[in-house]
């Protein structure tokens, strides 16, 4: 069962669709409701209603209905840090709920011109506030799942960002808090919402879903058929023992049937799976390792094998990997016929970078008695 959640009584602009907002301007305010695709694009560019962009054809009375059937919740940002790289600024923003719980997106520099400027950026989404997968090299893991974020919560991160922090991300991934495929329903709304070319406007193709192995989920999203989605597997051992003993999920889903599953999972000709390896000094950083990640992705049709360098958390459990260590990590997988790409550490110094997210005082105050 999903953990309470609460929410507000006016209907999230955020969360809607064009043609679910225009549905519902017209049953709540049936007169005057052709403004309704201007407000709409309002919410998304503005982050508000903007009556007075639309002269006299929405007296005072009529734009106080308009306000109290529809909300239009931005995030509280409460501190934004940033880590200045030669490779460009890596930012976390800190955003408060409506209800007081903190979440945590990322703004990530990824393309560069050729001056060496940057070029396009992504914004990492969190889904959840917290996460059940008990990933043990994870810091949000540690927190236990408080509560699914909805669908308007999870788009306001990029609304919010845009309108409040000056963000533009080309690309969004759901690399954040949370096992996002664990909260399938407003996933999938906001996913509606995000591609809505009224709204926010992204293709397919500028989404990528990350998963610890959610099996359930992966078969959801499938079902969908949408063929430039990107999907990216956090794997982080091919053996199941070590596997299980990180990652939880792995318990439930092994290897062959994630294996198995994945294989069924392409939907289009030039589809690349995403392989995300966390790379941990003693734990999967191998010889033997490295021969078990080309066996899992063998079968697997076009993969990128995307190699992270540990970020120890507040409670780690293993040092960064030395960079000599990833360097020989990268040339066994590419021995063994493993298309790699060593990601580039970014966001470390502020507890931004891949593991390092969230806050497990939130758990600890939720649990303590008042």
């Amino acid at each position: 069962m999903e953990p309470t959640l609460t929410i507000p009584p006016t209907r999230p602009v955020l969360g809607l669709t064009r043609a679910e907002f225009l549905a519902a301007a017209q049953a709540a305010l049936p007169v005057g409701c052709g403004v309704a695709p201007e407000l709409y694009r309002q919410a998304f560019t503005l982050g508000r209603f903007d009556f007075t962009h639309l002269g006299d054809s929405v007296p005072a009375a009529r734009q106080a209905l308009w306000q109290n059937a529809f909300a239009i919740d931005l995030l509280e940002p409460r501190r934004v840090v940033e880590e200045p790289l030669d490779l460009g600024t890596t930012a976390k923003a800190v955003f408060a709920t409506h209800d007081g719980y903190e979440i945590e997106t990322v703004l990530i520099p990824m393309r560069y011109r050729e001056d060496g400027s940057v070029d396009s950026y992504s914004q990492c989404l969190s889904s959840q506030v917290g996460c059940r997968m008990g990933c043990t090299f994870c810091e949000t893991g540690r927190m236990g799942l408080i509560r699914n974020l909805t669908a308007a919560e999870i788009v306001s991160q990029v609304v919010t960002a845009r309108v409040r922090l000056g963000w533009q991300a080309k690309n969004l991934v759901f690399m954040g808090m949370g096992e996002a495929l664990d909260n399938w329903e407003h996933l999938h709304q906001a996913l509606l919402v995000l591609t809505d070319r009224s709204g926010p406007g992204y293709g397919y193709d500028k989404l990528t879903i990350c998963t610890s192995g959610h099996a359930e989920g992966i078969r959801k999203l499938f079902a969908l058929g949408w063929k430039r989605l990107n999907l990216s597997i956090s794997l982080n051992s091919a053996e199941d023992r070590s596997r299980s003993r990180m990652m939880p999920v792995n318990r439930t889903t092994g290897l062959a049937d994630l294996q198995q599953l994945l294989v069924g999972y392409r939907q289009r000709r030039n589809f690349v799976l995403g392989v995300n390896y966390c790379l941990i000094p003693g734990l999967n950083d191998s010889r033997e390792d490295a021969t078990r990640i080309a066996a899992f992705c063998a079968p697997l049709g076009r993969c990128m094998l995307n190699l992270i360098p540990y970020n120890p958390g507040s409670a780690p459990i293993a040092l960064a990997p030395s960079e000599a260590e990833v360097v020989r990590f990268v040339g066994w997988l590419r021995e063994d016929g493993v298309s790699v790409r060593r990601r580039v550490t970014k966001g470390r110094s502020i507890m931004a970078a891949c593991g390092q997210l969230g806050n497990v005082e939130l758990r600890r105050k939720q649990t303590t008695p008042a």
